[in-house]
C-alpha cells in the first residue's frame, strides 16, 4: 500500500511566490513497478507535450476521464455535453520520478491551476484544472500541496484545482497521441504547447530525459 511521507530536509525557505517541492509525497519504497497518475491541466496536447520530457516518465496517454465511456469521444466532450475532463494519463517510474514531482510539473508549467473550466481561449469545463487520484496516498499529497502552494503565494488567485476519485479513465483517439511532437507546426501547438515545453525544459533541466521527446 502506498504510504505518505514528510520529504526530509527539504528546504521549505523559497521566496514568496516561487514553487516549492512539496512538503509531503508518496513514499517510494512503500510502492513497486510503474505508477499511474491522471491529470487534467486543459488541451491535453499540451500537457502530454510537457509530462514527456521528464525522465521517468515512461508513457503518456491522451484521453477523458469524468464520465461514461459513452460519452468519452472528442466531438461529444468538445461540445460541452459531458462532465469529461480532457486528461493526460502518466505512467512512471517512482524510483526516478515522484507523484509530488509530477504535481509540480502540473502546477508550475502544465497550466494555470488558478483558472475556472478554461485554460486561455480554451473555454469549458473540459478544460478544467483536476487531479483525478486513485488512492488515498495520490488524495493526500495533491491536498496537501494545493495547501503549501496556497500558504506560499504562489498565486495571486485561489486555486480552484478539483481533486477528485479516478472513476475511468477513457483513451482518446488514436490521432490525438503525441500529437505536439508530429504537429509542431500546427498553429495551436507552436503557439500554445511548445512555450510550455521550453518552460520545463529550462526550470526542470536537471529532471530532463537525456535524449528530449
Amino acid at each position: 500500500m502506498a504510504l505518505v511521507c514528510d520529504i526530509p530536509g527539504l528546504n521549505l525557505a523559497v521566496p514568496r511566490g516561487a514553487f516549492p517541492d512539496p512538503a509531503r509525497d508518496i513514499d517510494p519504497a512503500s510502492i513497486s513497478g510503474p505508477q499511474n497518475a491522471v491529470l487534467a491541466a486543459g488541451c491535453f496536447w499540451c500537457a502530454e507535450a510537457v509530462f514527456r520530457e521528464l525522465d521517468g516518465v515512461l508513457d503518456v496517454v491522451n484521453g477523458y476521464s469524468g464520465d461514461s465511456a459513452a460519452t468519452a469521444d472528442y466531438k461529444t466532450v468538445c461540445a460541452g455535453q459531458t462532465n469529461h475532463a480532457e486528461v493526460v494519463s502518466i505512467d512512471y517510474d517512482p524510483a526516478r520520478i515522484s507523484y509530488g514531482q509530477l504535481l509540480k510539473v502540473f502546477f508550475s508549467v502544465a497550466h494555470d491551476p488558478t483558472q475556472k473550466d478554461r485554460q486561455g481561449n480554451d473555454i469549458g469545463r473540459q478544460y478544467r484544472s483536476a487531479v483525478f487520484y486513485a488512492d488515498a496516498a495520490q488524495k493526500e499529497v495533491a491536498e496537501s500541496y494545493i495547501a503549501q502552494l496556497s500558504a506560499a503565494g504562489v498565486y495571486s488567485a485561489p486555486i480552484v484545482t478539483d481533486v477528485v476519485p479516478l472513476e475511468a479513465f477513457h483513451r482518446g483517439e488514436q490521432y490525438h497521441q503525441n500529437y505536439a511532437a508530429l504537429h509542431p507546426e500546427q498553429p495551436y501547438i507552436a503557439a500554445v504547447a511548445i512555450p510550455k515545453v521550453v518552460k520545463v525544459r529550462k526550470q526542470f533541466a536537471d529532471r530532463l530525459k537525456k535524449e528530449p521527446s
